[in-house]
């Protein structure tokens, strides 16, 4: 990635004003990523990206090797430094680093020799379904209610969340249950991996995260923002194992080694809400969608939390310091929007790369084969149905269906889900949302944002800057060391921008016959 327009001057006099860059890591499912930020703009100064490998042992069983997350971090991080000098700047220009990272996905650790006691189980991940199965056995009058839990953590019992992927871990791997008896098991989301290694680790590291990633492990109370004992009692988990819960704009601790030694960490959230914060969806009634491996969408309520009824999470969007009101968030979760791209280059190889979908979708002529629907429930659905059991469907496929057909059905899957979404969300607020803003890998698509406006009746906004997820974790870690007025003096970025073209009968028709889809691809794993 290369710099936006700006090239940082070295410093010939010791007492000039710094540029006050300030740095963002952001840690994704497929990639992570180091980027600097100009002070007070979304200006990219310098950044390093590097892939992240994952592997799948069995059926469903989603793994990161958890050393290789932190190395890779660590090399993006000099990378980018190396780029800063290169173009005159120096690290001592770097105010402070955010933290955004993907949530959910769910590593412990070693306290006393700071290694993993098993792989990083990722957020999508299926092996707890039987755990979650055994958990809902213990549901008092054998309701086996999904949403138990719900009024404490604001979220239903699912394989997504991670204490189930905590508690698979302590009843199947034996040196995890050995090292919790003894108390030397660390726990945390991938925030709290990196944070307690980069400022020390086994020597002193600090093992904390931010309140709207603990609001993503079903163990924290929505309400206290704190760690619950009713639910670490339900999922029989040791206190012990947790990390502190902070706010999402703070110093939690100062970089021990390599380049950013003595630079604070001042930031963290979870991906989805960093990206909203970089959207600056700030006021109550805002939502952003962010199409990555998943398609997020969260839609900001301000105070006020509102508790779903229609298949939607309640969790935290941010907390700007520790003696500042959280603001919540509605979120709908889908599992699979890029990842289904991936799955038609990798699987059934009809996708030479994943920017042909585009092309090849275009070519699709839906007169010559009526109407195929494609539901991409390969690990289950979530938002809004959280249905583990269902599994992908293909429906309307007539001798005249070619690949491009197949293409975009896959591309109106990402745009039906979310839609889905969107209704549930009109429903538990109450109002119709009228603007979208939309950020990821996946926006580079003209078709698919199209596509989105069409089958929404929600005009799309595209800001011109694409790492709203790091920006976002750079915008707190500015705000924490007051050197960003993130409320008061708003970013101004020119949008691209997507309105409806199909009429309300033709996308509720369409939408209609995507739902009886969604009907066939229940039940099938039971």
């Amino acid at each position: 990635m290369r710099p936006s327009g700006f090239l940082i001057k070295r410093r010939q006099n010791p007492h000039e004003q710094p540029s006050q860059l300030r740095g963002a890591i952001d840690e994704g499912t497929s990639s992570a990523r180091f980027i600097l930020f100009k002070a007070g703009s979304a200006d990219v100064v310098a950044a390093h990206q590097k892939e992240l490998s994952t592997s799948f042992p069995q059926e469903g069983w989603v793994e990161q090797d958890p050393l290789e997350i932190l190395e890779i971090v660590k090399t993006c991080i000099e990378a980018t430094i190396d780029k800063l000098i290169a173009l005159g700047g120096s690290v001592n220009d770097i105010v402070a680093v955010g933290v955004t990272n993907q949530r959910e996905s769910t590593i412990v650790w070693d306290k006393t020799t700071g290694e993993p006691l098993y792989n990083s189980i990722v957020w999508r991940d299926m092996r707890t379904s039987t755990t979650v199965d055994q958990l809902l056995d213990k549901v008092p009058n054998k309701t086996r209610n999904k949403n138990y839990l719900k009024p404490l953590c604001g979220l239903p019992m699912s394989p997504y969340f991670s204490a189930a992927k905590v508690k698979w871990l302590q009843d199947n791997v034996p040196k995890v249950k050995k090292a919790m008896v003894a108390g030397n098991c660390l726990f945390g989301t991938v925030d709290s991996w990196l944070i307690w290694n980069l400022t020390g680790g086994k020597d002193g590291g600090v093992h904390v995260t931010d309140v709207t990633n603990a609001s993503r492990t079903m163990l924290m109370n929505i309400d206290t923002l704190k760690w619950d004992p009713v639910l670490l009692n339900f999922f029989e988990l040791p206190s012990s194992i947790l990390p502190k819960i902070k706010s999402s704009a703070e110093v939690y601790g100062y970089v021990k080694e390599g380049s950013l030694r003595s630079v604070p960490i001042a930031g963290c959230l979870g991906d989805q809400q960093s990206a909203l914060v970089g959207q600056q969806c700030l006021n109550r009634g805002q939502a952003k969608a962010t199409y990555g491996t998943g398609c997020f969408l969260l839609y900001n309520t301000g105070k006020v939390k509102v508790d779903s009824s229609h298949g939607l999470l309640t969790t935290v969007a941010y907390q700007l310091g520790p003696t500042q009101q959280p603001m919540y968030a509605l979120e709908g979760s889908v599992a699979i929007a890029g990842a289904a791209i991936n799955w038609l280059r990798d699987n059934l190889t009809i996708l030479p790369t994943f920017g042909d979908a585009q092309g090849l979708a275009e070519r699709a002529a839906l007169i010559e084969s009526g109407e195929v629907y494609f539901v991409p429930a390969f690990s289950g659905l979530y938002a809004p149905y959280w249905q583990q059991e269902a599994r992908g469907t293909i429906v309307g496929i007539t001798e005249d269906t070619n690949s491009s057909h197949i293409i975009r059905a896959t591309l109106d899957a990402v745009c039906f889900q979310t839609r889905d979404i969107l209704e549930a969300m009109n429903k538990d607020y109450g109002s119709t949302l009228t603007q979208l803003q939309v950020d990821g890998g996946m926006t580079a698509n003209s078709l698919l944002m199209q596509l989105q406006a069409d089958l929404t009746g929600v005009t799309v906004v595209k800001p011109s800057m694409a790492e709203s997820t790091a920006l976002g974790a750079a915008m707190v870690a500015g705000f924490a060391m007051k050197v960003w007025d993130i409320e008061g003096a708003p970013l101004t970025l020119p949008a691209q921008k997507w309105t409806p073209k199909y009429s309300e009968n033709e996308r509720d028709v369409r939408y209609a016959k995507w739902k009886m889809a969604v009907e066939r691809s229940m039940g099938w794993d039971i």
